[in-house]
């Protein structure tokens, strides 16, 4: 299923945070969302996920408005994972993930043996019956993120999800893209708000550039982290070497100042 926005423009308190972005998340791809603090990442998501209304734009899902979708319509449909996920009870790791399977409407036996299966792919089994609240921060964000696939079934072809990774180990930061990479192979739409630029040439297909809330560049991974635009994205100086193919990166303030 595809889920494609036009013209989004959002604003709060007078102030642009988006403007004029269009977006098309194909199924079997997955995108990495590039770019610095403030740039309007998590307000794209925001709205591509329902979440928040644009000021001016559209978001479809397949052929059908966003909007005209009810909350259980949606999320059979449609997965997110938000950077802020307020949990303040003391739920089970289990019970946690298990919350992300309700859309699917499974029996109980067929929801367990659904939620085990998506511990074990992100190594949670041996925390299944923590308390959430007791696990570090890094483990919270793998039981979040765990949930939220947990919601996903036959019907759930599309993912949206804000720094995902930000808190995990590098293992579990591979682990885990690996799941979103493995989902998008079997026909998920997929997009990532990331920071780290070797994750996103390892992973994605595809990469949006946002910067002062439009975007700066936007197609194949390949075609666009290119010195000139992640220079121009981060203003810094960024320089892209490749091994096997594959690019690498290293970059520096613009003017190789340092600081007193």
């Amino acid at each position: 299923m595809t889920l494609q926005a036009s013209k989004l423009t959002f604003r709060r308190n007078g102030r642009t945070l988006l403007q004029s972005v269009d977006v098309v998340l194909e199924p079997g791809s997955l995108t990495v969302v590039l770019g610095p603090n403030g740039a309007g990442k998590t307000t794209l998501l925001n709205l591509l996920a329902g979440l928040e209304r644009p000021h001016a734009g559209d978001v479809w899902l397949g052929s059908q408005p966003l909007a005209s979708m009810d909350s259980l319509e949606r999320a059979c449909r449609l997965a997110v994972m938000t950077q802020d996920q307020p949990l303040d009870f003391a739920f089970g790791v289990e019970e946690v993930v298990t919350l992300g399977a309700y859309p699917l409407g499974l029996g109980r036996v067929q929801e367990r043996l659904h939620c085990q299966a998506w511990l074990q792919r992100l190594e949670l089994q041996a925390l299944a019956q923590r308390d959430y609240l007791s696990l570090s921060g890094g483990e919270r964000q793998r039981v979040q993120l765990a949930r939220v696939l947990a919601q996903c079934g036959e019907q759930t072809m599309v993912l949206l999800l804000d720094e995902p990774v930000s808190a995990m180990d590098l293992k579990h930061q591979h682990l885990c893209l690996q799941q979103l990479r493995a989902l998008a192979d079997a026909g998920a739409a997929v997009l990532v708000i990331l920071h780290d630029l070797a994750l996103t040439a390892r992973y994605a297909d595809a990469v949006l550039l946002l910067k002062q809330a439009e975007v700066l560049a936007q197609g194949d991974m390949l075609d666009i982290m290119t010195p000139s635009n992640l220079s121009a994205l981060f203003d810094v100086r960024v320089e892209v070497s490749r091994v096997d193919g594959m690019p690498r990166f290293s970059s520096s303030l613009a003017d190789d100042a340092v600081p007193p």
